[in-house]
């Protein structure tokens, strides 16, 4: 399926991206190392579970692609990586200019609405809708 210059198999990272970012201790996680390296018994300390579980959350960012393990002597610090976020980013981005565009043209015909007390249809014009804009009802839905 492609949508908006997009298809299913665009970015095959993008899943495990967004999967990795539903979990809200792993959006904490990302947004400590958005602040520069820490190691995995720092990252842990501000969270009510024991290292293990930290360690598989980590385990899930690197799958993703969204974190990465440096190398300082003994330690293994955890860093940031920006690539699946920015992919993530541009994949949103043409959902908001979709959205962006409706927006408008809804605003244009409160506006229409608002100075006219007319609808564009009832001055005999046709409005422009989107099939995602209408959907089927189940089989006996009377809404």
């Amino acid at each position: 399926m492609e949508l908006m210059g997009y298809s299913q198999s665009a970015s095959p990272g993008l899943d495990a991206t967004f999967a990795a970012l539903a979990d809200p201790t792993r959006r904490a996680i990302l947004a400590r190392l958005a602040k520069g390296e820490a190691s995995v018994t720092d990252l842990a300390e501000p969270f009510a579970m024991s290292q293990p579980a930290i360690s598989k959350h980590l385990k899930v960012l690197e799958r993703a692609g969204l974190i990465s393990r440096g190398r300082d002597a003994q330690k293994r610090p955890r860093r940031l990586e920006v690539r699946p976020l920015r992919e993530a980013t541009r994949w949103l981005e043409n959902y908001r200019q979709f959205w962006d565009a409706q927006f408008r043209r809804l605003d244009a015909l409160l506006q229409d609405l608002q100075t006219t007390g007319r609808t564009g249809q009832q001055r005999g014009e046709k409005i422009k809708t989107t099939k995602s804009m209408h959907s089927k009802r189940p089989k006996g839905d009377k809404k």
